[in-house]
């Protein structure tokens, strides 16, 4: 995984958390479900480019 993916990868993640917490102070369950679901997609791309690069 390149330094670039991982940085991408790190600040979507903390974008997601970033919603989350905003949403669950603000007493908005679409905008914290929305930070969660970003923050699994993020470590999902992580898995995936850690599986690539085991196999090169």
């Amino acid at each position: 995984m390149s330094a670039e993916d991982k940085i991408s990868h790190r600040i979507d993640q903390l974008a997601g958390k970033g919603k989350e917490l905003t949403g669950r102070a603000t007493d908005n369950p679409d905008l914290e479900a929305e930070g969660k679901g970003e923050q699994a997609a993020s470590k999902l791309k992580q898995a995936g480019e850690k599986v690539k690069d085991a196999f090169k």
